[in-house]
């Protein structure tokens, strides 16, 4: 984003609310591109069933994914050969592997926000530490805080095992801390990886093949904090109104189980319907709640958490939304698949990116408000009423 600050103007933040103060990224070092993955999954993992093989083809191009990263790779397999072999306990050994790689990327991905940011890690705060894929004592947080050399009482929170709406919860999170604490800075930070869920191909087990499809590793980073300083913090996204909201009796529709084996999830094929049926009402409720007597939703930007291209599919439909407006989230799901938490992040800095660009294109249209979404197990609605500052 550096290359086109400088020509950006800035809105001016309201006093006491929240603002995004910066965003960062990071990711494993394997880049799969999806044109080349069933071949290479299918020879890591020694299988040759060929029906399989056809159906993750299908898989791959429906989901609209090009590139993943992904912390599972031959090396690994090769020293941990139990990984491939259906029914072994293994979860000691995923533990390992993931929490290594979730600390080290959630540290390079803080690192780069604290560094766009442009103040020293000692000024934060608060910490909240989001994670699916993880589970030891002491968290992830504290040895997150200690890689960055955060001071011994920054006030630390975790959101662990929420799924794919973690990242706006982060967010909610954040923003309260940030408002209720005068002059605090917030650290968000959400690191991922599949390593808990990988499995073997199986015939019996069809459905782990749209996880192998659709799913990367990866971090985010967001600072938050309320009235920025001028000349110092140049902050990007005010944050407004913002609420949760489960579903009766949906608990089952996204189920995920921890086990000897790892993680398993189900997904109910129903889901991207049972969102549809719910989104219209959440987002209605979410705009009255904030003052918003009349609307139109295309009025407004959207940041929606891509959950799969279905999902993306059904809210534009069901809001009536102009292709346009779920692009940054199209965009995200096409270059890191559903990275599940970390995934609102990315698609935040491409929102930011067009407005950059729309900032210095008079034709361009660029909604100053906007609406920040994930859906995750419960099934839970995660959304905030935001404005761009930039």
């Amino acid at each position: 984003m550096g290359s086109c600050e400088e020509a950006v103007k800035y809105r001016q933040s309201s006093p006491g609310k929240a603002t995004v103060l910066a965003l960062g990224k990071a990711f494993p070092h394997q880049l799969v591109m999806q044109d080349y993955l069933v071949d290479s999954y299918f020879r890591d993992i020694r299988c040759n069933d060929l029906e399989l093989k056809k159906k993750l083809a299908h898989l791959c191009k429906s989901t609209t994914v090009k590139t993943r990263y992904v912390v599972m790779n031959e090396e690994i397999l090769k020293k941990n050969p139990e990984l491939m072999v259906e029914g072994q306990a293994t979860v000691t050994q995923r533990l390992d592997i993931s929490q290594k790689a979730i600390t080290q990327m959630a540290v390079e991905a803080s690192q780069s926000c604290i560094e766009k940011w442009g103040r020293r890690s000692s000024e934060i705060t608060h910490l909240v530490y989001v994670s699916s894929s993880e589970a030891r004592f002491p968290g992830g947080d504290l040895y997150l805080a200690r890689a960055l050399g955060l001071r011994p009482n920054v006030r630390r929170v975790m959101l662990y095992f929420i799924g794919c709406s973690g990242g706006v919860a982060g967010l909610r999170v954040a923003k309260d801390l940030a408002e209720n604490n005068p002059g605090s800075r917030v650290l968000l930070a959400t690191s991922e990886s599949t390593v808990l869920g990988f499995r073997p191909p199986s015939s019996l087990r069809t459905y782990d093949l749209v996880g192998a499809a659709l799913f990367g590793d990866g971090a985010g980073a967001a600072i938050l904090g309320a009235d920025p300083i001028p000349g110092v913090e140049r902050p990007l996204l005010e944050l407004h109104t913002a609420i949760q909201q489960f579903l009766p009796d949906t608990e089952k529709i996204i189920d995920g189980r921890l086990s000897e084996e790892g993680i398993s999830f189900k997904l109910d094929r129903n889901l991207p319907e049972i969102i549809e049926g719910h989104v219209e009402g959440f987002c209605s409720g979410l705009l009255k709640e904030a003052g918003f007597g009349t609307f139109q939703y295309n009025d407004f930007f959207w940041a929606v958490h891509p959950g799969g291209p279905a999902i993306l599919n059904r809210m534009e439909r069901r809001l009536q939304l102009r292709p346009a407006k779920l692009a940054a989230s199209r965009r995200a799901l096409k270059d890191y698949g559903n990275a599940s938490s970390n995934t609102i992040v990315y698609v935040l800095e491409y929102v930011i990116e067009e407005s950059m660009k729309a900032g210095k294109d008079e034709r361009a249209e660029d909604c100053e408000w906007g609406l920040v979404l994930a859906f995750g197990p419960g099934i839970t609605f995660e959304g905030i009423l935001a404005r761009k500052l930039v």
